[in-house]
């Protein structure tokens, strides 16, 4: 299901490291050298290379990259280049601070992320900034907003394939009575989709839908007093029930407005999912849309943080 490409022959961390040196020299820096070593590397090799890279020339490269690189590429990078879970606490940093908090952000990262994924996040997060992770999401946001998100980032669900279909059919009435009445925000609705496992939100969601005839994430999207906290509500209900699907639109809308600062968006999902689904959503992109995202990441994006981009979706 990943894209990323590993050469069978993979040189050792130092000569890699050598490499990545060597393209900081002279008048510019050669990106194309970069891109060539770290577009084919895999987590455990790129951590290598970090190590390999301070123990030879005594800098952190992670910083050198900072100097060297700039723009989309440089932001690229700079995520790739960094652990896993670092890099998604970097992420969710980044996603707060905005002047409107991207809680798309936050709610990927708790909802299609494992128990044990998303609790090194948690952990790589509090080491990295001092503070936890439901800490800055409750000073970031308010109200019923701050209800569902922190109980979101709190949460280490039950990560069991079990269900109680009972169970099921009696939280989407509760759902369907919230939607009907607009009590979006009860506590119950909160407590259900923060509290349950994957598997038995997908029973409850499947249920809402045998019901009523309509999926619970096109009601809501359906609601004209909908809002930021329903779309919140759409997004964790959309991340829990096929997060494939959820992110081919991501990349869908990320595409459609390159060239308008959106790369961001689909540096997120290629850096993030490269080495696990991305497979996965370029087909589904490929069906929804009659081009292959390759062709499209080409037509849209430009230069190296094209190639970079490129190579990380198996090219």
């Amino acid at each position: 299901m990943a894209t990323l490409r590993v050469p069978h022959d993979v040189p050792p961390p130092n000569v890699d490291a050598e490499a990545i040196k060597a393209a900081f020299k002279g008048w510019g820096t050669d990106e194309k050298a970069i891109v060539a070593v770290l577009g084919y590397r895999n987590a455990g090799q790129r951590r290598q290379i970090r190590i390999a890279y301070e123990q030879l020339f005594e800098e952190d490269l992670v910083k050198r990259f900072e100097s060297e690189l700039s723009g989309h590429l440089e932001r690229a990078v700079y995520r790739w280049i960094l652990d896993p879970e670092d890099r998604d606490a970097v992420l969710a940093h980044v996603a707060l601070r905005k002047p409107n908090e991207d809680f798309a952000v936050i709610v990927e990262l708790s909802c299609i992320y494992s128990p044990e994924e998303f609790l090194a996040v948690r952990r790589a997060y509090q080491h990295r900034y001092k503070r936890s992770l439901e800490e800055d999401v409750a000073a970031n946001t308010h109200d019923e907003f701050r209800k569902l998100l922190v109980g979101l980032v709190s949460a280490y669900r039950y990560n069991g394939q079990e269900i109680d279909a009972r169970l099921a059919k009696s939280e989407a009435g509760i759902l369907e009575k919230a939607i009907k009445e607009k009590t979006f925000h009860h506590e119950d609705v909160i407590r259900i989709l923060t509290t349950r496992s994957k598997a038995q939100l997908i029973a409850t969601f499947n249920s809402y839908k045998d019901a009523n005839g309509i999926s619970i994430s096109k009601q809501l999207g359906q609601d004209r007093a909908a809002n930021e906290f329903t779309e919140a509500l759409r997004t964790v209900i959309r991340c829990i029930n096929d997060p494939v699907k959820y992110y081919e639109k991501v990349v869908r809308n990320a595409i459609k407005k390159v060239g308008k600062s959106d790369e961001d968006a689909l540096t997120r999902v290629v850096v993030t999912r490269a080495e696990k689904d991305l497979r996965l959503i370029k087909e589904a992109y490929h069906k929804r849309n009659s081009v292959t995202l390759d062709d499209a990441v080409s037509k849209e994006t430009s230069g190296d943080y094209k190639h970079f981009i490129l190579a990380l979706l198996g090219n």
